[in-house]
């Protein structure tokens, strides 16, 4: 994978978000239940130290993607880290429907804000540094290919997202509208709920070695690199799976029956350094020859 340089800077980068956001959250949710009577201020307060807490669940994550194979788990930890976003993805939606349930009584009963300005600077500061943090760990997670980096990124940002609502409603509602305090509540948590679904689909089938239409592209340029070796009479049975960060997968090539073993070998030793110069991120290729019979 992208080396253990990779896997320390996202721990770094989540260890801060854990820091932050619980502060943050913490302080959004005392000010909304007491203080400012907002229940959009405290929706985005709880989503902020959930967040909080789907950032430790990444976090443990991580710790199991560095562990190497071993004798029981032959293929290394990197499914732990599709295990630790499912998790995330349930406690975001467990957070979501407490946002609903508060956002619902707003909606049939709604109250007046109080000290919205205060609100309104709290939220604002939360959406900046949240954005912030948020996009840096975005592009770190493309760059080390971790997939549960990318969802804590973008539930990072969705929070910064949330807190900009936040700030919309506390204004809205200052000027006579409090209902508005409720239907951003439920706009929060129909963000987080959005992304949860869309966490669970690509960690579930990550998990059953399903082949999504990038790693389908991989192997049909794969079978074209192969046959485009020397000796190389055809490439056939391409399969490839995704675990955490990585690929993983085998082809069957074609090969002449009057090549010395030495000759095999030197042609797997180039098909492998050509795969891994276009496709760094393949971790494992096994390459089975198949002999012709000899003429």
């Amino acid at each position: 994978m992208g080396g253990d340089s990779s896997v320390d800077t996202a721990e770094r980068f989540t260890s801060i978000t854990v820091l932050l956001l619980m502060v943050l959250g913490i302080i959004q949710v005392i000010l909304g239940e007491t203080s400012l009577n907002s229940v959009a201020l405290t929706a985005n307060g709880i989503d902020c130290i959930g967040d909080g807490f789907v950032s430790v669940v990444v976090w443990v994550g991580l710790k199991f993607v560095r562990r190497p194979a071993d004798d029981k788990f032959h293929y290394g930890y990197y499914k732990f880290e599709n295990i630790a976003s499912i998790l995330a993805a349930v406690v975001m939606f467990l957070l979501a429907g407490y946002i609903c349930y508060r956002s619902y009584l707003q909606f049939i009963d709604p109250q007046e804000i109080e000290m919205p300005l205060l609100g309104i600077l709290i939220a604002l500061i939360a959406a900046l540094i949240a954005w912030g943090i948020g996009f840096q760990k975005l592009s770190r997670g493309k760059k080390s290919n971790l997939k549960s980096l990318r969802l804590e990124a973008m539930n990072t940002i969705k929070d910064g997202t949330a807190s900009f609502l936040t700030v919309v409603a506390l204004i809205i509602s200052a000027v006579g509208y409090p209902i508005s305090d409720a239907i951003v509540g439920f706009i929060i948590a129909g963000i987080i709920i959005s992304i949860g679904f869309a966490a669970i689909k690509e960690s579930g089938y990550m998990l059953v070695d399903a082949c999504d239409m990038e790693c389908l592209n991989k192997a049909e340029r794969l079978k074209k690199i192969v046959e485009g070796t020397g000796n190389i009479q055809g490439a056939h049975v391409v399969r490839l799976r995704r675990t955490g960060p990585v690929l993983q997968g085998e082809i069957e090539i074609h090969i002449s029956g009057d090549l010395s073993l030495q000759e095999v070998n030197d042609i797997i030793h180039i098909i492998r350094g050509k795969v891994k110069e276009e496709y760094p991120d393949i971790d494992h290729l096994s390459i089975i020859p198949l002999c012709s019979p000899k003429k």
